[in-house]
């Protein structure tokens, strides 16, 4: 049987979002059901030691795809917007067709745009074609994190630190990374 892979790109300036791109792909691993893979896209920040970039091929092998970048004022981070305007292509060629689309964000300050960040980075998906999946209330931790956390996508609040995922945050991060593999299983059954 051919295993599900999903496609994990982020774009992380202090490293919230790679955390939060790790904890979903700890749930997509744990249901034994998908891989998933992690790619970051370029920006002026890259450094060689991180994530493999993305490429166009990643979007044509993956099962599915979810999208992670800080909120900056209010929306997705031109880096990963950047790549986003590059897949004219791969629009015209329904790459993404079909396939199960998801989104996570972090912000600095509780009221720092998480909403609307996660709604925009869904129209490009949604363009593609692509199926969203968000994160459904019977994740019990979105109605008792005082943190991040949202039924658009998972999230994090850091603060204006370098601080880790809160608990909370964590298994929103890992039940969703394993409901998306679940939903990508029956997407491709």
């Amino acid at each position: 049987m051919h295993m599900n892979d999903i496609l994990i790109l982020y774009y992380s300036k202090n490293d919230s979002t790679k955390k939060m791109a790790r904890a979903i792909a700890r749930g997509i691993e744990s249901s034994n059901l998908a891989s998933s893979s992690i790619r970051t896209v370029h920006s002026d920040s890259y450094k060689e030691s991180d994530d493999i970039l993305v490429t166009k091929e990643d979007l044509k092998k993956c099962s599915g795809m979810i999208i992670g970048s800080p909120t900056h004022f209010g929306n997705m981070a031109a880096p990963l917007k950047a790549f986003f305007d590059s897949t004219t292509d791969e629009w015209f060629n329904n790459t993404l067709e079909s396939k199960l689309g998801g989104v996570f964000t972090s912000t600095s300050s509780m009221h720092g745009g998480q909403e609307t960040t996660l709604i925009s980075m869904m129209m490009p998906l949604i363009h593609h074609g692509m199926i969203i999946a968000g994160v459904p209330y019977s994740e019990k931790n979105l109605s008792s994190t005082i943190s991040g956390g949202t039924p658009y996508g998972p999230s994090h609040v850091s603060h204006n630190q370098k601080v880790d995922l809160t608990e909370e945050e964590k298994l929103i991060c890992l039940s969703y990374g394993k409901r998306f593999a679940e939903l990508v299983g029956k997407l491709n059954s």
